[in-house]
């Protein structure tokens, strides 16, 4: 028995981290073999500059078992008081259906699915997102829909930003009306405040005694009322003006939409379409506008275009308005749409169609009319004589009614002095409502409830203003009609989920975007209770869990980075950019060097850190880059120099949006520094930092973590995204606050970037997990296997394709880029060609045409076997022979499979076949591909046609179903 395992063996404690490292010890062996390498120390001495890996490494502790880590999590979790919530502000209980919750949020098929630049393999999620749009126009009563934005706040600070731009105004105002949602406010004004906007805060009315650009009202108000803004709308636009409209999307199947009342853009929460309140997110927001501002439409748009057949097929159009191609000349920075969230929202509105959303919305309604009927009766003073689902109390025992509710494990909303409101919802019963009269009245009130509803059933009632009652038919298109049985419905969501191809099919090879494994154990707790049901403005006591598990997230984090501090609050990597900026801006003016605004930016950025640095009114200065992709550093310090007195930040990714860690990245920080400016360093390539070197130790002062790449939330579609910033301790007191709910260690009246103060704490627990699980030694080996498995696939790859950079000793980072520009050139081949045909060989695409036009950003992961990578260099050295083919004349430029790309089955099976190769070839060019194939449901779709023929809501569904 001398060889038995120890039983430290026997514990597999490290387990975790063998499944979530892609290769085995065998494949690691063999791809080190292939790099002449002896070692993965020794591959990474020749690719990481010995100045800036760590010394000591990281403290996060021993990995932990997915068991262990469940276990513990769950009693963290369970210190969490998950109180009957009627706090409302914007977040409502709702009950998620469970063939949603099942097939949706906890269906890989789903969440591992990436933004839908590929559409030919992302029909299904188009089509979803189609009808989220058009259940947004015809809630809103407007022309266009972006297929969602991050949350409620920000989707109104975008709006003030529309408004801006489009209103023939010139005036530097905004109104917004001081019965907005609180945080609502508080994110417009912060946003505001970056543009020198004026923000006038003051009552709906007086909106019309300013001299103003645009106006924000709540339609039902914070508090409940419902008020006719047909006059007010159109006063503003007298001014010539913008009139936005946030609206509650549940109150909009009984209330007249704002855009029949006039409104210019209307936008709001998708989050009580079954959606959990999460503690704040992630959510959907909803956002319309007219279509003559089409152009000026934050986000993304799906629109319907025509495929090569002829077919009609979706796409996300208008892509030229994106930030990666604009760049600081974007409608904004929002890069990340909530897709996973507003997926769950329209699949909720197929669901229960039309007359079940009205009927949802009408007991709902139904309930604050009994509460409200009771309440009056017993001679409580009610703020308002209108509502849909939430009435405030105007009372001297404000407190004493409030402390009584919290006894018996219900919140009211109580920010508001003198009053306290209370918002039904979807899940509120009679047994609720009977509690409610028992909490505000006392146990001898004497009211029914059975008798309260009999009496409004045979009187009515009119808490919905007559004039404002909704009287025109909604959601009429037979994807809305057609799916009500759980069987219909299931079949709906899977006919989808095939249509796209998502990380459980095949590696998702994005460069920049690291779309790796997220573990299912990681997954779990999101859907707990504890963590799903959480109001985020409850009382701190009551999130007692969610503080422990964001404390220990928090110190991970700093750990890691090298950072101070971070704020958990941006709910996605651009919003991160974004709160980043805004730090370094009021730390300069907390020194009196205020007219700071100038932003250095490498060439070769990301198109958010443009659209960031502008959204933060700094002048960018464009650094060039030298020959090997790296900073030119002639060009930085002469740029430097030049802006020195008004230098405020130079925002650089390491390493490199090129693929390679760049030798000067001490000196650039170091120059930076010397003339008064700040260091913002991306985090959108951490995955190649963590456990051997970090932003902090290089000398960076702030960056901004994009969890869902480097720490495994999924991407879901295209969101959602977390991205806190990590920053200097000079730099932390200027992190974002919250005007609802404090946030430790910030400045009293820092704004907020979010709508909830600690943004997306929902999907929190997963980065949680994954770090837990992984441990210190695992989280390096990630990066490490990153690195193999990056410097694997590129010295295949560069036997048959062009390695655009590369760093020291030749070696690449967690990335490369294949350049296609020569073979274009020599064949007339394009990125585009090489992208398609990869679909027939079952593969997404590498990210395309960036940084660099003409060329292919490969990022494997240190989640992908090797075994899957060398089926995908199977792939793409099979594609560079069918381009020899090309270039020996074999096959014209016109006549080819790669043109043709993608095959669906239709086009295989067609009765007319004039190619020049065979069919089966076209479906299956390799044998691999038929073990497993899958197929594009549509053919190349045409952009122009699309944009040129803007189509952005459900057409007939015969149209585009099989």
């Amino acid at each position: 028995m001398s060889n038995a395992k120890s039983l430290e063996q026997l514990e597999q404690k490290q387990d975790f981290i063998r499944r979530h490292i892609g290769p085995s010890p065998a494949q690691v062996s063999d791809m080190l073999s292939a790099l002449g390498v002896s070692s993965v120390e020794e591959l990474i001495g020749q690719t990481v500059p010995a100045s800036i890996r760590l010394e000591q490494g990281l403290s996060i502790g021993e990995s932990r078992t997915e068991v262990e880590t469940l276990s513990y999590l769950k009693s963290v979790a369970s210190k969490n008081k998950v109180f009957k919530s009627y706090i409302g502000q914007g977040y409502h209980p709702t009950h998620v259906p469970h063939v949603i919750l099942r097939n949706v949020l906890e269906n890989p098929g789903w969440y591992t699915a990436y933004t839908p630049y590929q559409p030919e393999i992302a029909q299904g999620r188009l089509e979803s997102l189609l009808n989220f749009q058009t259940m947004t126009l015809d809630l809103t009563g407007l022309d266009l829909a972006s297929a969602s934005l991050l949350d409620e706040s920000t989707a109104a600070a975008e709006a003030m930003g529309l408004a801006k731009r489009v209103a023939k105004s010139k005036s530097n105002a905004f109104f917004i009306a001081d019965d907005v949602h609180t945080q609502t406010i508080d994110v417009v004004a912060t946003r505001a405040e970056q543009f020198g906007f004026d923000v006038i805060v003051g009552k709906a009315a007086e909106a019309l005694d300013h001299d103003i650009f645009g106006a924000l009202f709540q339609y039902p108000s914070t508090t409940g009322e419902i008020t006719d803004v047909t006059d007010l709308i159109a006063g503003v636009q007298s001014k010539k003006a913008i009139a936005c409209v946030a609206a509650d999307i549940m109150s909009l199947l009984l209330l007249k939409a704002p855009g029949k009342l006039g409104a210019d853009v209307v936008l709001g929460s998708a989050q009580r379409f079954g959606v959990p309140m999460g503690y704040g997110g992630p959510h959907a927001a909803f956002f319309a506008t007219r279509d003559k501002y089409k152009r000026s439409l934050p986000g993304r748009i799906i629109g319907v275009s025509k495929d090569r057949l002829g077919n009609d097929a979706l796409r996300m159009a208008m892509q030229t308005r994106e930030q990666h191609i604009r760049r600081e000349k974007a409608n904004s920075n929002i890069c990340t749409a909530q897709v996973l969230l507003a997926n769950m929202a329209a699949f909720y509105a197929v669901y229960h169609g039309p007359e079940g959303l009205k009927t949802i919305a009408q007991r709902i309604h139904r309930f604050a009319d009994i509460l409200a009927t009771g309440l009056k009766a017993k001679g409580v003073n009610l703020k308002h004589d209108t509502w849909f689902d939430t009435i405030t109390v105007v009372a001297d025992n404000k407190d004493e009614v409030v402390a009584r509710a919290v006894v018996n494990g219900v919140n009211f909303a109580s920010n508001r002095a003198g009053e306290y409101s209370i918002s039904v919802s979807e899940t509120t019963t009679r047994a609720d409502v009977a509690e409610l009269f028992d909490i505000i009245l006392g146990d001898d009130h004497g009211l029914s409830v059975d008798a309260l509803a009999n009496e409004i059933e045979v009187n009515g009632s009119n808490s919905i203003p007559a004039s404002l009652v909704r009287d025109d038919e909604i959601l009429t298109h037979p994807n809305f009609n057609s799916y009500h049985s759980e069987t219909e419905m299931l079949r709906y969501i899977k006919r989808l989920e095939n249509k796209d191809l998502a990380l459980n099919h095949s590696m998702i090879s994005l460069g920049s975007c690291t779309m790796k494994l997220n573990a299912t154990a990681e997954m779990i707790p999101i859907t707990w209770p504890e963590f799903a049901n959480l109001h985020p403005f409850c009382p701190l006591d009551q999130a007692a869990g969610y503080q422990i598990m964001m404390t220990e997230l928090h110190d991970w984090l700093v750990n890691i980075t090298g950072y101070d501090a971070v704020s958990l609050q941006p709910n996605s990597g651009a919003q991160g950019e974004y709160a980043g900026l805004i730090a370094i801006r009021k730390y300069h003016e907390s020194r009196g060097e205020g007219h700071r605004n100038v932003c250095l930016i490498p060439s070769s950025a990301h198109g958010t850190n443009p659209a960031s640095a502008q959204m933060a009114s700094m002048k960018i200065v464009v650094v060039d880059c030298d020959k090997n992709g790296n900073v030119d550093m002639a060009d930085l310090k002469a740029k430097a120099e030049e802006v020195s007195e008004n230098l405020s930040c130079i925002m650089i990714t390491y390493p490199s949006t090129h693929g390679v860690y760049e030798e000067t990245i001490r000196e650039i920080c170091d120059i930076v520094h010397q003339h008064g400016g700040q260091v913002y360093m991306d985090g959108a390539n951490m995955n190649a930092q963590v456990g051997v070197t970090s932003p902090g130790s290089i000398g960076s002062d702030v960056s901004h973590l994009n969890l869902h790449k480097t720490f495994c939330i999924p991407h879901g579609g295209g969101g959602p995204g977390v991205g806190p910033i990590g920053v200097k301790s000079h730099l932390a007191p200027f992190m974002p606050n919250h005007s609802v709910i404090n946030v430790a260690g910030t400045n009293i009246g820092n704004g907020a970037v979010s709508a909830a103060p600690y943004g997306s704490a929902a999907i929190l627990p997963i980065s949680w997990a994954y770090i837990a699980m992984m441990g210190s030694e695992g989280l390096k080996q990630a990066t490490e296997m990153a690195i193999v498995n990056a410097n694997y696939l590129s010295e295949k790859l560069s036997e048959h394709y062009p390695i655009l950079y590369r760093g020291r000793n030749n070696r690449v980072a967690h990335e490369c880029i294949v350049d296609l520009r020569p073979l274009k050139e020599q064949t007339g081949v394009t990125e585009m060609d090489v992208a398609k045909r990869l679909q027939d060989y079952g593969f997404h695409s590498p990210t395309m045409s960036f940084p660099v036009a003409g060329t292919l950003m490969i990022e494997p992961t240190e989640s992908e076997s090797k075994v899957e990578i060398d089926r995908f260099i199977e792939a793409m050295v099979s594609i560079k022979s069918e381009i020899d083919r090309i270039a020996s004349g074999e096959w014209s430029i016109e006549n080819n499979p790669l043109v043709f790309a993608p095959h669906t089955q239709a086009d295989v099976l067609g009765n007319e076949w004039d190619r020049a190769y065979d069919r089966f070839y076209a479906a299956f060019p390799v044998p691999s591909v038929a073990k497993d194939k899958f197929w594009p449901t549509v053919t190349r779709i045409d952009d122009v046609y699309g944009d040129r023929n803007l189509v952005c809501s459900c057409p007939a569904v015969e149209t585009y179903r099989d």
